[in-house]
């Protein structure tokens, strides 16, 4: 049986990395990242299911179907972090580990991106790594359901 994929979720604008205000996101695209943490899954025996949405609504249904197929969630909420009770709900719904993830350090800017309602529910928070964050929480992951390099 083929273990269940992690389920990396990209909120609104991070279809624009790469050229959206490279001196905070930097210049990697959303496709270079999907790249690195499907290696980093791979090295770990698993699979990423990678997607990006600029809809609120889509992100939380993936949310939800990532409770029956999913080993765990990744997700940049973007600007929804800030403002979705939407999203929170559907992750306390969710009985899978989520690290919450983004690229650059919120709590260095402006002052409403400093609360985030995805930290609630998430089991834990990588910022400001930029895409580097990505690999990490494919580690995390990996360690939170147990998975040991190599295993498929």
């Amino acid at each position: 049986m083929t273990a269940k994929p992690i389920f990396v979720l990209n909120g609104p604008t991070l279809n624009l990395l790469g050229t959206r205000e490279p001196e905070i996101y930097g210049t990697t695209t959303l496709d270079d990242i999907q790249g690195m943490a499907t290696a980093r899954a791979k090295s770990h025996g698993l699979t990423v299911d990678f997607r990006q949405s600029n809809r609120e609504g889509e992100l939380v249904d993936w949310i939800i179907e990532a409770r029956e197929k999913a080993c765990g969630i990744i997700l940049n909420a973007g600007a929804y972090t800030h403002t979705s009770i939407a999203l929170y709900d559907a992750i306390k719904a969710v009985n899978v580990p989520l690290i919450e993830v983004h690229l650059s350090n919120p709590y260095a800017r402006e002052p409403f991106r400093h609360h985030s309602h995805v930290s609630h529910a998430a089991k834990g928070v990588i910022c400001g790594l930029r895409a580097q964050g990505y690999e990490f929480a494919v580690d995390a992951i990996a360690s939170l359901v147990g998975s040991q390099k190599g295993k498929s």
